[in-house]
């Protein structure tokens, strides 16, 4: 489709968008009965629309742009807010509405190269906003004005009316929207303030706001304790090495990275960590923490009693998606977040969900999937926005894809760089000494090839990981544990195609 009838399909998309937007369209009350898209889906509760307010209809309204508004200023916003403006749909139409006092901004950056120590080049706004990871336009603030995309900054969206297409933010601002976008992300799982959560000294990672706090808190440290063992934990741990600082890393589990890494991945890690001057203590599950005369914490409590002194505490325990105050759109209560279709519509008609806010069905593998990855996030907010301005029905078709990079600061010994694709079940072979490379495969028990991880490979051999995990090839499994090398077993893999 050319640019010119591209636009003018979404121009025709809008029409009714903007009908509703200026107050001149009416709303079916049918809409407010949610159906079940399957997995879970529930309808709200009669306490939930209570929690809803009401707008009379000759009411004003505090956005200028009302035409689409998108709720929640991270990645996926900022992804989406470039889609609308390639369709030529932004100016003097699109509403940005964010808790954040700075526009999008690659997320992934905060908890790598955002805490490296002021001596090894950290990485700073406005180097990382939205859409550089990609390889797309830097868009500041000025890039939103430029583009006619009116933004609220610092003002988080606080109730919600369906029937009036109306939203409350917490200043008292009253929004009317045309087509809505929820984009709210998720908010870092929190330690209990009863057992020392909310202590000076310890932080939860999710905005720069949380970055900064850390990061002053970091050149003044002497002991930090990371809690838990997953992506944050070993993010962060990697960046505190740089600062030179004592760290332990805390978890449950028998072993780091648990819900993709296997026992035998994860032993070489931990001995990479552990070079680096990392404790580790496993099957740790926290008391309590403990605050110093000062008032700031001092120790993490263990179940069995021991004590781990720190002056910095990180806790890096997941994450809940922010689904309020949009319950009554329907949420998924096996997996958490909104319930969309493929094309991440919800039950109510011109309310849409995405990123890792967005509950929607994972085609490949025949099930509905909540992903909180920057990749998902970028992706989903293009397909959205397509589908809304565009006749486009192509259902979304992801690939799970998850990656990390770390000790890249300068001085670093080795920098780390791994990538995987596909679903971590069935079979696993395991390829290489981790010197710097090292595979490991997924193989079901119908000898497909399943899921393919990969440290520090090639930009070739990381391209060829996609192509493998969506194609699921049958693979000669004996041929694959016979490998000589993290190569050969990628030509095996490559030549089942």
């Amino acid at each position: 489709m050319t640019s010119a009838l591209r636009r003018k399909a979404a121009q025709m998309a809008s029409t009714a968008a903007a009908a509703v937007a200026s107050g001149t369209g009416c709303y079916s009350q049918t809409s407010w009965a949610l159906r079940r898209l399957g997995g879970g889906g529930t309808l709200a509760s009669a306490a939930t629309r209570r929690r809803n307010f009401s707008v009379s209809a000759a009411a004003g309204f505090d956005n200028q742009n009302r035409e689409y508004v998108i709720v929640g200023g991270g990645n996926a916003a900022g992804y989406a807010a470039r889609t609308f403006v390639e369709h030529g749909m932004a100016e003097g139409r699109l509403c940005i509405v964010s808790k954040e006092a700075v526009p999008p901004y690659e997320r992934p950056a905060l908890t790598k190269g955002y805490l490296f120590p002021p001596e090894k080049k950290p990485a700073r706004l406005p180097g990382f906003h939205t859409c550089v990871g990609s390889g797309g336009q830097r868009q500041t603030a000025e890039w939103y004005k430029e583009n006619g995309i009116e933004v609220l900054y610092e003002d988080p969206v606080e109730a919600f009316d369906g029937k009036t297409q109306t939203l409350k933010t917490s200043s008292g601002k009253i929004l009317k929207y045309g087509s809505l976008i929820i984009s709210t992300g998720c908010a870092a799982a929190r330690l209990p303030e009863k057992i020392g959560g909310n202590l000076p000294g310890v932080h939860y990672i999710r905005d720069v706001a949380d970055a900064d706090s850390l990061v002053s808190s970091l050149g003044k440290s002497k002991k930090i304790v990371v809690i838990g063992g997953g992506y944050i934990g070993m993010e962060v741990a990697a960046a505190a090495c740089g600062w030179n600082l004592d760290t332990t890393i805390i978890f449950p589990e028998d072993h780091i990275m648990p819900r993709l890494f296997t026992p035998s991945l994860a032993k070489k890690y931990e001995e990479l960590y552990e070079q680096n001057g990392v404790k580790f203590v496993k099957g740790g599950l926290i008391s309590k923490l403990d605050a110093g005369s000062d008032g700031r914490v001092s120790s993490a409590i263990l179940k069995d009693g021991s004590v781990v002194e720190a002056d910095t505490v990180i806790v890096g325990i997941g994450a809940k998606p922010s689904v309020s105050p949009f319950e009554a759109v329907g949420v998924n209560n096996e997996v958490g977040g909104i319930e969309v279709d493929s094309m991440f519509r919800t039950s109510i008609p011109s309310i849409f969900a995405i990123g890792d806010v967005a509950a929607f069905p994972l085609k490949m593998y025949d099930r509905i999937a909540r992903v909180e990855h920057v990749d998902h996030a970028r992706k989903s907010a293009q397909h959205c926005i397509e589908t809304l301005l565009t006749s486009q029905a192509k259902a979304y078709d992801y690939l799970p894809y998850f990656y990390s990079r770390v000790f890249e600061y300068e001085g670093s010994s080795r920098k780390i760089w791994w990538q995987f694709y596909g679903d971590n079940v069935g079979e696993t072979i395991e390829v290489g000494n981790f010197d710097p490379k090292i595979a490991t495969f997924w193989i079901d028990s119908d000898s497909r090839l399943k899921g393919v991880f990969l440290e520090s490979g090639t930009s070739e051999e990381f391209s060829l990981l996609p192509q493998i995990a969506r194609s699921q090839p049958i693979v000669d499994k004996a041929k694959l544990k016979s490998a000589t090398s993290v190569e050969d077993a990628l030509e095996i893999a490559r030549s089942s195609l």
